[in-house]
């Protein structure tokens, strides 16, 4: 008897730190290993990670206004003003798209010389790159915000978090409108209290502004396990961040994807000229997602306007209406 409490006594022992262990998504595992063996071997030393992480950060924004709570009516962003967070809640992330390949270029948190939360995480695009929906869910609000996130999307999700993308140049989705994980949803850009070209990424649960880092690996491109523990006591924390990882990603990166030269209009007359075009007439190499982008417009509105679908083919000359 003795001994069978004994084994009964190492099983469950074995049994309760083995739950306590994080597990990579399955579809990711073998990936994940692979990348961080890489990572592992590269042989970087503190001084020189230390120096290449100060280069990507050396432009680095003033933190966005937070649309949930400065600067803006809460009744039109932050639905969740009086309701009761429950202080732990269980997330399923397992079925996830990154919203951009990006590497970060400014992580989530305090910024000790503006006095403020950086309530995301910039991550490096060029202009056009698309922004892709994170989860399934229901596009909330697309607006836009001079002083901080420019135009930004809001969707809500099914595994209910939030997730905000700013500084866009174009729209490829509407309020109401329903997407799955990994549909494109908006084209990066540069607009609102931005220097260069970045996407503002932040990932909330009932108005709170959890670290991205804490549900995403951004230099393996993955999620750090299929579910996350929202908590409020831990909410900000990162989730094994790396800053080696993400400067070696960022070197890889940047020769995978070479920046583009970004030349920010300065002809008000161009400008008004577009603003004020009613039509449009297709040309050669011409989609619905680039009609749009060059004039201030969506997909979806396109698509009502002239009685289309997003599959429609496009013929040279075909005159579009815009408005």
């Amino acid at each position: 008897m003795k001994s069978l409490a004994l084994i009964a006594t190492t099983l469950l022992t074995a049994f309760a730190i083995h739950a306590q262990e994080y597990r990579l998504p399955d579809r990711h595992l073998s990936q994940h290993d692979q990348l961080l063996a890489n990572q592992g071997n590269a042989g970087i030393s503190v001084e020189n990670t230390t120096k290449y992480l100060e280069e990507l950060f050396n432009e680095e924004e003033e933190p966005e206004f937070d649309i949930y709570t400065e600067g803006w009516d809460s009744k039109l962003v932050n639905c969740y003003t009086g309701m009761s967070v429950p202080q732990r809640a269980e997330i399923d992330v397992s079925k996830f798209s990154m919203p951009h390949p990006g590497y970060i270029t400014s992580p989530y948190g305090y910024r000790r010389r503006f006095r403020r939360m950086h309530k995301g995480v910039d991550l490096k695009v060029n202009v056009g790159d698309t922004v892709r929906a994170a989860f399934d869910g229901r596009i909330r609000i697309t607006n836009y915000e001079a002083r901080g996130y420019g135009n930004y999307v809001v969707a809500r999700h099914t595994n209910d978090l939030e997730t905000v993308y700013g500084h866009l140049s174009a729209f490829l989705v509407e309020p109401g409108q329903y997407v799955k994980a990994g549909q494109p949803i908006a084209l990066a850009g540069n607009t609102g209290r931005s220097t260069g070209p970045h996407l503002h990424f932040e990932t909330r649960y009932m108005g709170y502004a959890i670290n991205p880092c804490a549900i995403f690996d951004f230099a393996n491109q993955t999620t750090h396990t299929d579910s996350f523990t929202f908590d409020k006591n831990t909410y900000q924390n990162a989730r094994n961040y790396s800053p080696s990882a993400n400067s070696e990603y960022a070197k890889q990166y940047l020769k995978d994807n070479p920046t583009k030269p970004y030349v920010r209009s300065t002809s008000s007359a161009a400008a008004s000229s577009t603003a004020s075009a009613a039509t449009y007439r297709v040309r050669k190499g011409d989609s619905l997602s680039k009609i749009a982008s060059r004039n201030g417009t969506t997909v979806a509105k396109l698509c009502r306007l002239n009685g289309l679908k997003t599959t429609s083919k496009l013929q040279v000359g075909q005159r579009l209406k815009l408005r």
